[in-house]
C-alpha cells in the first residue's frame, strides 16, 4: 500500500515496538524485526542501520542471548510511545472537550540566533502551536512548554501565559489565518483514501496481502497493522487539535478516525495471532544495557 510520502524507518520502528514490547518487560530478536519489516517493504540493512541508530540515541537498549541480539525500550522510547498511546487511544483525532482556553507564548531572541529560532519554532509546531503575531505562538488548552523552552536554553527569552478569547473573537477566522488548515485535512482525506479503499478491496481479514515480496508472508497482517498505526499517528501528530465546534462542517478528521478503528480491528486478530506465534521475545535482564 503506497502512502502520501514514506514512513521512516525509525517511525515504524517505534510503532513495532510500541505494539508488541511496550509494557511487557520483554525484548524481541533482531532477526523478527528484519522479518516484519521486510514484509512492510523495508529491507534488511535499512532495518540494521536503524536499530544502531537508535541504540546509539538512547532509545533502544541491546540484550545478548547465545548468538542473538535482542533490543528492547529505554526510559526514553517508553515515554515517547506511552504519549504516542495516549494521543490515538485517549485523545484522538476530534477535540469536542476544549474548555476555551489558549496557550500564548510570546519570545524574543536577538537577530544572530537562527539556529535557536529555528529549533524553537519546530518545537512549537510539534506541540500544535500556530504563529499568531511574530513572536506570539498560540496552542488550543493548557500546553506544558516550560521543559521545552529550558531544553533549549531559552528560559529567559520565552514568557508564557493561559488565555480566553474575548466575546468579540472570531476564533474561526483566527484559527484558518494561523494554521494551514486545508493542508491538515488533506492528510486526513489521504488517510481515509487509502484504508476505505483497502477494505473495499478484501472482503476478508484473511485475504491481507503483503506489502512486500519479502519477509514470511505469515507475517503480512502484523506489517500491515504497523503501517496503519505509523500512518495515524504520523497524521494526528500534524494535528494541534483545533476546537471541532470552530473547524468547518465537513472537517475530515472523524471519518478518518473511523476509517482507523476498523481497518484496526479487523487486522487486530489476525496480527495478534502472528506475532504471538512467529516474533521471539525474551524477559528483560537487568545486567545488560
Amino acid at each position: 500500500m503506497n502512502t502520501e510520502e514514506p514512513l521512516r524507518p525509525q517511525s515504524l520502528l517505534l510503532t513495532f515496538l510500541g505494539d508488541q514490547v511496550l509494557g511487557r518487560d520483554v525484548c524481541v530478536y533482531s532477526g523478527s524485526v528484519i522479518e516484519v519489516f521486510a514484509c512492510a517493504g523495508v529491507g534488511e540493512q535499512a532495518t540494521r542501520s536503524t536499530l544502531t541508530r537508535m541504540v546509539n540515541r538512547g532509545l533502544l537498549r541491546r540484550q545478548r542471548e547465545g548468538r542473538r541480539m535482542y533490543f528492547g525500550l529505554t526510559g526514553h522510547s517508553a515515554a515517547v510511545l506511552r504519549d504516542g498511546e495516549r494521543r490515538i487511544w485517549e485523545e484522538g483525532a476530534v477535540n469536542r472537550d476544549w474548555d476555551g482556553t489558549w496557550t500564548l507564548l510570546g519570545f524574543s531572541l536577538p537577530e544572530s540566533w537562527q539556529r535557536q529560532r529555528h529549533d524553537l519554532r519546530s518545537k512549537l509546531v510539534w506541540s500544535g502551536f500556530g504563529p499568531l503575531f511574530s513572536g506570539l505562538w498560540i496552542a488550543p488548552g493548557e500546553v506544558e512548554v516550560s521543559s521545552l523552552v529550558a531544553e533549549l536554553g531559552l528560559s529567559a527569552h520565552v514568557k508564557v501565559f493561559r488565555a480566553h478569547a474575548d466575546a468579540g473573537m472570531d476564533v474561526a477566522a483566527m484559527i484558518e489565518e494561523t494554521w494551514e488548515l486545508s493542508e491538515l485535512a488533506g492528510h486526513y482525506e489521504a488517510f481515509v483514501r487509502r484504508w476505505e479503499l483497502w477494505e473495499a478491496r478484501l472482503p476478508a481479514a484473511e485475504d491481507v496481502p503483503p506489502a512486500s515480496d519479502r519477509g514470511d508472508p505469515r507475517l503480512a497482517p502484523l506489517a500491515l497493522r504497523l503501517r496503519l498505526q505509523a500512518e495515524w499517528l504520523r497524521v494526528i501528530r500534524r494535528d494541534p487539535r483545533l476546537p471541532v465546534r470552530h473547524l468547518p462542517d465537513d472537517w475530515p478528521a472523524g471519518r478518518a478516525e473511523k476509517a482507523f478503528r476498523a481497518a484496526y480491528d479487523r487486522l487486530t486478530p489476525l496480527a495478534q495471532d502472528s506475532a504471538t506465534r512467529l516474533l521471539d521475545l525474551v524477559p528483560v535482564r537487568d545486567d545488560q544495557a
